[in-house]
C-alpha cells in the first residue's frame, strides 16, 4: 500500500522570521535540530504576577551584534524549564508560548528566554519547531 505524504516546505540551516505577538518585526534564527526547544536572547529578564497569571517581561536586542534597537516584551509565563546548553552546562530558564511567522507560515512555538549576546544568533529554532513543518536543507540558507 502506497500512503501519500504531503510534501514539507524547505527552509536552510538560517531564516529571518518575525515574532509578532512580542513585537518583533525581524529577527535572523539558526535552526539548530541539535536543539529541542527554542531559544531567545533575552535581558532583564522579571517575572510577576498579574490577575493570577505568571507573567515574565524582558527585553529583546533582536538584530546581531547591535545593543541599540531594545524590544521591550511581556507575555504568559508557561513554566521554568531545566535547558543544558551548548557549553554542557545546565540552566533554569523561564519557558513562554509565542505565535512565529516564517514566510507565509505561522505557528505557536515553545522559547526559552536566556542571554545569548556571546553566541552568534539572537534566537535558535530548535527541533520541536519545526517538526512535522518543514525540510532543513544545511546547504542553504534564507530561503524564505
Amino acid at each position: 500500500m502506497t500512503q501519500t505524504k504531503k510534501a514539507l516546505p524547505l527552509i536552510g540551516w538560517r531564516e529571518y522570521l518575525t515574532l509578532p505577538t512580542l513585537g518583533v518585526d525581524k529577527i535572523k534564527v539558526k535552526i539548530d535540530t541539535g536543539a529541542r526547544t527554542s531559544a531567545l536572547h533575552a535581558l532583564h529578564i522579571q517575572t510577576y504576577t498579574e490577575k493570577n497569571q505568571k507573567m515574565v517581561k524582558f527585553q529583546v536586542h533582536p538584530i546581531q551584534r547591535e545593543t541599540h534597537t531594545t524590544i521591550n516584551c511581556i507575555a504568559p509565563l508557561l513554566e521554568y524549564r531545566h535547558v543544558t546548553n551548548s557549553g554542557g552546562h545546565t540552566q533554569l530558564r523561564p519557558v513562554i508560548l509565542t505565535k512565529v511567522t516564517l514566510g507565509i507560515h505561522q505557528w505557536i512555538i515553545e522559547v526559552t528566554l536566556t542571554n545569548r549576546d556571546i553566541m552568534g544568533f539572537r534566537m535558535l529554532l530548535g527541533r520541536q519547531a519545526v517538526k512535522n513543518r518543514f525540510l532543513v536543507d544545511t546547504g542553504q540558507s534564507f530561503l524564505y
